[in-house]
Formats: C-alpha cells, structure tokens, sequence
C-alpha cells in the first residue's frame, strides 16, 4: 500500500504586515530585507486567534479536498512549535473542534522540519494499514515568540497553517523516499527562549548544505535523478538557502515554489501551504516528481521524494 497526499488545505491571517510596515518600527529597510531574505510582507494573526484556529481552518478544506469527513480521519498530527499552551495538545484542540471522534491525536515538534516529520509519521501508519486516513497539519503563530525589537529575527517570521490529508494511493504514487535526521550539538543557533534567538550566520552555512544533500538523497533512494525532478517545494526560511537547494537539483527558477516574499518564514506551515499554492496555479500535475525539504530548530531537517497523484 502505497501512502499519498489526497487532500491540501491552507489559512493566512488577513493582517498583512509589509517591510514599509517594519521600517517604521525599526533599523531595517525594505531594500534590506528583501535583498538578504526575499521576504517583502508577511501574515500576522491577531490576539483574537491562536495556533488551533488556524490550524482548524486549513484542516476543514483539506478535508474538504479530500472528499472525506472528520469522522473518517484515524489520526490528527500537528507540527508546531507554538502550541495554544503546553497542553492540551493544538492537535487535541483540533480533534475536539472538528468533530473527529474516531481520530487519535498528537503534537510533533521538530520546529520548520515539523510538517515532514508529520508527514513520515503518517506514511507509516497507512502503509502498515494500521490507518486509513491521516490529517498532517503544519501550523505556527509566530508573531507571540517572536521579539519585534531585534531587526534580526522580527523580519523574518510570519503566522500561517497548511494542511494535508494522507490515504492509500495507487501504485507508484505517494511517498517514494524519505530523509529525516537531527544534529543537537547546532541546538545552540536556533531556539526559544522567551522569544527566538538565532545564530543567523551559522544556521545559514548549515541550511545550504542541508537542504542540497538531503534533496539528492531522497532522490537516490528513490532511484531517480536530477532530470526527474518536475518541482521543488522547499521550506520558505531565505531565499538564498532555497536557491542553493534549487541549483544543486540544477532547476530552473519555474520549477521551484517560492512564496516566502508574501509570507515570510511560517515554520512547519511553509512546505504545506507552498504546496496548496502550487496546485491552484496548476504547476504541479498527476505524475509530477515532487521534492520537498526542510530543514528548523533542533536541529531538525527532513525531505520527502514523490509522485504526485491519487
């Protein structure tokens, strides 16, 4: 049995924060933010709203999307590092708030490598056909950790949740690879502590070269090539990093996702709601070869080889 995406869903806040917005509250500029990030505004959810409404939002039309109910879901994952509170778990919350009686439900926290490890976990699952559905949510509100006085860090980050719904595909469709991995020594560049602290400069190097190496992993393990590869989706963290990634595959610019110049950094929310974009705009297509990688906090990264289909 073979594991796959039936269902795509997505929810941004409607306040819409620009880097003009940002010049006027800090030492920043718009040139300079665009020119080191490729971020030129971002979504920011108001008080009114915390992590497991957004997350509720993009899981309703992911569930839509995939033609199912709540009731058929077997299990809600939620990847984020900003719950509502230590617990409940945001993944709770939603389970409650769908209606999803029969579904079990758990938070994963790998930071912006979340929503792969979200989405391995449920590949798992059904493909040991101990489940039939599973709803992978990759959500953050940011904008609560995040210190709107370090020019460093507070253009960067935005509020967002994406969301798929994993099920049975058909042969050679689905998940074809994967790669997850961990190095807790470089925990020290990238963490919370009342707000996000990063080591920009160390976390750059080590995003370059991960991000290209585990993309040609998935690649070999999945027996294909560079050639094969029909769309890149990778985590939306600095555009340079993403391009790094996109020329080690040797994509043109048109097969690779970029919508971190309207979001920002949503953390486990980017891969996902990148992925919804794409398919609206009708740039990925029954058997496209898809790659997506990531890479957060921990640190974490991750990266999944696919066949796009049903």
């Amino acid at each position: 049995m073979n594991a796959g995406i039936t269902g795509v869903g997505r929810y941004l806040p409607e306040e819409v924060v620009t880097n003009l917005d940002l010049e006027k509250k800090m030492d920043t500029s718009d040139e300079w933010i665009r020119t080191r990030t490729g971020i030129e505004e971002r979504r920011i959810a108001g008080d009114d709203m915390n992590t497991s409404d957004l997350a509720y939002r993009a899981a309703v039309e992911a569930i839509a999307n995939a033609g199912i109910s709540a009731e058929d879901l077997d299990l809600i994952l939620v990847a984020t590092v900003t719950p509502d509170q230590p617990f409940p778990t945001v993944s709770c919350m939603l389970q409650n708030k769908l209606g999803a009686k029969k579904a079990a439900a758990m938070d994963l926290s790998a930071a912006c490598a979340g929503f792969m490890y979200g989405m391995v976990t449920g590949k798992q699952f059904i493909e040991a056909g101990t489940y039939k559905y599973v709803l992978i949510v990759g959500v953050e509100k940011l904008s609560k950790i995040t210190n709107w006085n370090d020019r460093n860090t507070a253009v960067l980050f935005g509020d967002g949740a994406g969301a798929v719904v994993m099920g049975p595909v058909s042969d050679g469709r689905g998940v074809l690879s994967f790669e997850l991995g961990s190095d807790g020594s470089g925990g020290k560049h990238l963490y919370q502590d009342d707000y996000i602290v990063m080591n920009g400069r160390e976390v750059f190097k080590f995003a370059v070269r991960q991000m290209g190496e585990s993309s040609i992993n998935v690649l070999e393990k999945a027996g294909l090539t560079k050639e094969d590869v029909d769309f890149l989706i990778p985590h939306q963290a600095n555009i340079r990093i993403m391009e790094s990634a996109r020329q080690r595959l040797e994509l043109p610019v048109e097969k690779m996702s970029k919508t971190i110049h309207k979001y920002g950094n949503t953390s486990a929310a980017s891969i996902p709601i990148s992925l919804f974009e794409e398919l609206e705009a009708g740039k990925i297509k029954d058997g496209d070869i898809l790659v997506m990688v990531g890479f957060g906090g921990g640190l974490t990264w991750g990266a999944i080889a696919m066949r796009w289909g049903k």
